[in-house]
């Protein structure tokens, strides 16, 4: 019992920090460490909650997590597990579990399909160009600029945005796309897509994914800005805005018009970084919640 409520103790925690999190104003600041608390709130949430309910079931084992239900599926279950209760727990837990290893499968299985067949469809309406060695040139007057993530990255634009952007502002965008290709922010956007597929009717779930989309974005601006001016990114993103960007294809990472202000605005008048030991404060939070829960899941309390 103890383990179940230090799970579900654990669960609600990361719930309610979620909430917080959302209105939270220094992620700006440090959107790269701000991305990894996400997502330690969001493993740990998940396996909290599903935890929590498999560890009251299997509580007559007087074993963890892991160890009662290894027990339970090799038939050593006592007459108290079938305790209505527990096998109503055992069931709620395994099937959250289940869900949402489904549903995480399922958005990277199609994330891959859809990819596949967008390569499949550049290689039909995309062309080199010289002027922009390595990128794939689409024959269209509307402006767009995203990448298609997985080993085989491509970066895309579109003639439109060719017109649309100066030498150095076309240097930026690419350099953006470069940092979604090399950082892999797709893989950090798959579990919060999956979530929401999960709980479509939860509003921080959705706040949550949109807040991650934002920090990429940012994350992405600051290692573009490595490499160019970050005046020439804010123009490029401000002209992108007034454009009216095409939509992103699904599956893909690219310039939209949303949120444009406050990726400007950081831009142009960059916050002050967090100081060291906040940094480090942040750092060993995130380490704690993804330990706990698979700790729980191990030893019985």
């Amino acid at each position: 019992m103890i383990t179940a409520a230090a799970l579900a103790a654990l669960a609600t925690a990361c719930a309610v920090g979620s909430w917080r999190f959302t209105t939270a104003r220094w992620t700006s600041r440090a959107p790269r460490l701000a991305i990894i608390v996400w997502q330690s709130l969001g493993v740990s949430w998940g396996l909290a909650t599903t935890g929590a309910m498999l560890a009251y079931a299997v509580q007559p084992y007087g074993e963890g997590v892991l160890p009662g239900l290894f027990a339970f599926a090799r038939g050593e279950a006592p007459l108290e597990a079938w305790d209505p209760m527990h096998v109503l727990a055992l069931i709620a837990g395994l099937t959250a579990l289940t869900v949402l290893i489904a549903v995480l499968l399922t958005a990277g299985v199609q994330a891959l399909r859809a990819r596949r067949r967008h390569r499949m469809l550049l290689a039909l309406i995309s062309h080199d160009d010289p002027g922009v060695p390595g990128v794939r040139v689409l024959a269209h007057p509307g402006a767009a600029a995203y990448c298609v993530p997985g080993l085989r990255s491509q970066v895309v634009v579109s003639e439109g945005a060719l017109k649309l952007l100066s030498e150095d502002e076309l240097a930026a965008v690419l350099a953006h796309e470069a940092a979604h290709v090399r950082e892999r922010h797709d893989l950090v956007l798959l579990p919060f897509a999956a979530l929401r597929r999960a709980l479509p009717w939860s509003k921080v779930v959705a706040d949550a994914q949109a807040q991650v989309e934002l920090l990429i974005e940012m994350a992405a601006d600051d290692r573009a800005r490595r490499y160019c001016s970050p005046r020439r990114l804010a123009t490029a993103l401000l002209r992108f805005g007034t454009a009216g960007a095409m939509p992103t294809p699904h599956g893909m990472l690219g310039m939209h018009a949303k949120n444009v202000m406050a990726r400007v605005d950081r831009l142009i008048k960059p916050g002050p970084e967090l100081a060291t030991p906040v940094r480090y404060g942040y750092i060993a939070l995130s380490v704690t919640l993804v330990t706990s829960a698979p700790l729980l899941w191990v030893f019985q309390l």
